[in-house]
């Protein structure tokens, strides 16, 4: 049995630029290492360092021996570069590194490889690696990795903030630091329309759960990790919820829905600047200027080319499958698309994952978008640039230029769906139930109306900062945040005692006109805010929901959490905590809204649980966040299409969200009303 504490593999995630022997952690953690482990600098004074460190250490850990494994492809990326997995060779690089330590074949082995392979190869690469394996191997999935924003905040923070940082650190004793605070407006001024929305767009949370939602279900990598159940399904269905949200966010702000990506030819609008330095590469993220255009991309240096043909021709062909109804195999035999399977496989052939159908074929259209976009400025490396923001999936959605190409992608789907057979009346409804009322219920606030605000809360970002005294340094955001509210549900069942699924949808009771809409376009601005298991007495029946208990969302401190003060203490709990840091931040939520109150609309749906059931045992399985992030090890919990009933087109006669209801459905208005007041920081961790 070993006798490696899992914990100590989380501390190698910390103080990602300085060497495995320096203190880690709250216990000033050291690591014994062979010498022949370290570095070439340190190997001739290696024993000298580790006597140094380890004089005062408050624990010490001997690092088992090993042969070294061949690193020849991993090195291929330095330790001073930033690294994508939309880049191909840093791709390849990725995957061949997360097997050697998925195929670990016990943790003392596990240990050592990543205490050998920290010393040599790249930072960013490095915790990629060692979160996908911890979250996928069988005997570390009761650890706890940490959010990317407490070890790499310079993906999330205003560069100027580590100068700050550096002197609060090395001047103010540990217990009288004060919180760096983060302009609410770094990135543009006011002049920048697409800067209304950088309150959603730039969000710590936000971008550390797409970081997260892409560990849970990365596009390459082994197949064990790569290939779950209806895992291009869910990858349609959580990037089309994401553009609801943000088209919600915008039309809040007064802007328009956002413009598609449809031309790979024509100058691209949208301008963004990040205002981010890389801690590992000693680089700015590039910023990019209105007006730029795509070009094919030879960087040789980096063995990657991309034509725009080729991306335009994938596009054509995948186009080519949706109308016919037919894709072609590996075989170059045609398949259908069918109604249930084919949107799993066209997420696949589009995103495209090692699981796409016919990778030679459909090409890789979605990845090579973010990468052309991400080199815009430098397609040839004549100027030795790095990739900007779009390109690292931990920082694209700060970039608006992700939702005009996510625009494309989301039509892809909507427009498969709309080939689909339309949802009848005795496929949508459920006899014998009726919804009679529903009401949404907020402390302080009239029923039927959501109030928002912004709050300012602090994130601890010490464990990203290397060469530097010890303690913790807080940065302080402001973000948007809403009051909590209850879901009241009244349901008559004219049957004897039931089972059903009660799934919760809010949208715009108005498009950017003024005008009522079509269904046809509303239900695509649809948000899931949950989906739950109710059980139906016979007669009336009232149905209480918390807003904190969304199947769709997480807890805030398990977006920002703190993996020493925040893990479950034991239980089934804690083997599935980091499955559940997958999940939509709760404090996004709720849609910014405006402060006359922005009008939405309500749906609440109790559906047959016969047809939505699916049979398997979740005992001990956290089901946080299910809607985006599904169940681990297990078959995502719903049998029916993800979206339903608002992911195909309305039947023949149905124009309005109204005339689509059926007894067991019932929408009631709303609004969204927005305080322009802040309040005080959250406690800290």
């Amino acid at each position: 049995m070993s006798n490696v504490d899992k914990n100590h593999l989380i501390l190698m995630l910390f103080h990602p630029k300085e060497p495995i022997f320096t203190k880690k952690g709250e216990k000033n953690t050291v690591f014994n290492v062979p010498q022949h482990f370290l570095r070439n600098r340190y190997q001739s004074i290696g024993v000298d360092l580790q006597d140094r460190f380890s004089a005062d250490a408050g624990e010490q850990v001997t690092i088992n021996d090993i042969k070294p494994p061949n690193l020849t492809n991993v090195l291929q990326l330095k330790r001073d570069e930033n690294f994508t997995l939309f880049l191909p060779k840093h791709n390849k690089i990725a995957t061949e590194l997360t097997t050697l330590y998925l195929r670990a074949k016990n943790l003392d082995e596990f240990q050592s490889l990543a205490a050998y392979t920290r010393e040599r190869v790249n930072p960013y690469l490095f915790n990629y690696c060692m979160c996908v394996a911890i979250l996928h191997r069988k005997d570390t999935r009761d650890m706890d990795i940490p959010s990317l924003i407490e070890t790499f905040p310079d993906k999330y923070v205003d560069s100027q903030v580590f100068a700050k940082a550096r002197e609060e650190v090395n001047i103010v004793p540990e217990g009288s630091r004060t919180p760096i605070e983060i302009p609410v407006d770094y990135t543009a001024s006011n002049l920048e329309d697409e800067h209304r929305v950088a309150y959603w767009t730039e969000d710590l949370g936000l971008n550390a759960h797409h970081w997260h939602w892409h560990l849970v279900y990365p596009f390459s990598g082994p197949m064990e990790v790569v290939n779950k159940d209806r895992r291009g399904e869910l990858f349609y269905y959580f990037h089309h919820q994401v553009m609801a949200r943000y088209n919600m966010e915008r039309m809040c702000n007064k802007l328009k829905r956002v413009r598609r990506l449809v031309n790979f030819r024509e100058p691209i609008p949208e301008a963004y600047f990040p205002k981010l330095d890389s801690l590992v590469a000693n680089r700015s993220y590039p910023g990019r200027p209105a007006g730029m255009t795509l070009q094919d991309v030879n960087r040789e240096q980096d063995q990657w080319k991309i034509d725009i043909k080729d991306m335009e021709t994938a596009i054509a062909r995948i186009y080519e499958a949706i109308h016919s109804g037919f894709y072609r195999d590996t075989n170059n035999r045609m398949q259908p698309l069918t109604e249930f399977g084919g949107i799993d496989i066209l997420g696949n052939l589009v995103e495209a994952s090692i699981l796409s159908a016919n990778p030679a074929y459909y090409g890789n259209w979605h990845n090579f978008g973010h990468a052309t976009l991400s080199v815009i400025h430098d397609p040839d490396l004549r100027h030795l640039e790095s990739f900007g923001a779009i390109g690292d999936p931990a920082t694209s959605m700060r970039d608006p230029v992700f939702y005009s190409m996510h625009a494309m992608v989301n039509d892809m789907f909507v427009e498969y769906k709309s080939t689909l057979p339309r949802y009848t009346v005795a496929q949508l409804g459920y006899d014998g139930v009726t919804v009679t009322k529903i009401s949404l219920q907020s402390q302080n606030s009239p029923e039927n109306q959501f109030s928002t605000f912004w709050q300012q809360s602090d994130v601890d970002m010490s464990r990203g900062l290397d060469f530097q005294p010890r303690g913790p340094v807080f940065v302080r955001f402001t973000h948007l945040q809403h009051q909590p509210f209850n879901y009241v549900i009244n349901v008559n069942n004219t049957g004897a005692a039931r089972q059903g699924t009660c799934r919760i949808f809010l949208g715009p009771q108005f498009d950017e006109r003024g005008n009522p809409w079509l269904l046809v376009d509303q239900r695509n601005l649809m948000v899931e805010m949950d989906r739950f298991a109710v059980n139906l007495t016979p007669g009336q029946n009232v149905i209480t929901r918390a807003s904190t208990s969304s199947a769709v969302t997480i807890p805030f401190e398990r977006t920002f959490r703190n993996v020493d003060t925040n893990r479950p203490t034991g239980g089934p709990g804690l083997e599935q905590f980091n499955f559940c840091g997958c999940g939509w931040p709760q404090h996004l939520l709720v849609f910014k809204g405006t402060p006359e109150g922005y009008p939405c609309q309500l749906f609440v749906m109790i559906s047959n649980i016969a047809d939505d059931r699916v049979n398997q045992s979740t005992e001990g399985t956290c089901n946080d966040a299910a809607v985006y992030c599904g169940i681990r090890d297990r078959l995502y919990p719903d049998r029916r299409s993800m979206g339903y009933p608002f992911d195909r087109s309305p039947r023949d006669g149905v124009t309005t969200l109204q005339q689509f209801l059926t007894p067991n459905m019932r929408v009631q208005n709303v609004s969204i009303v927005h305080q322009n007041r802040t309040i005080r920081p959250r406690a800290r961790n």
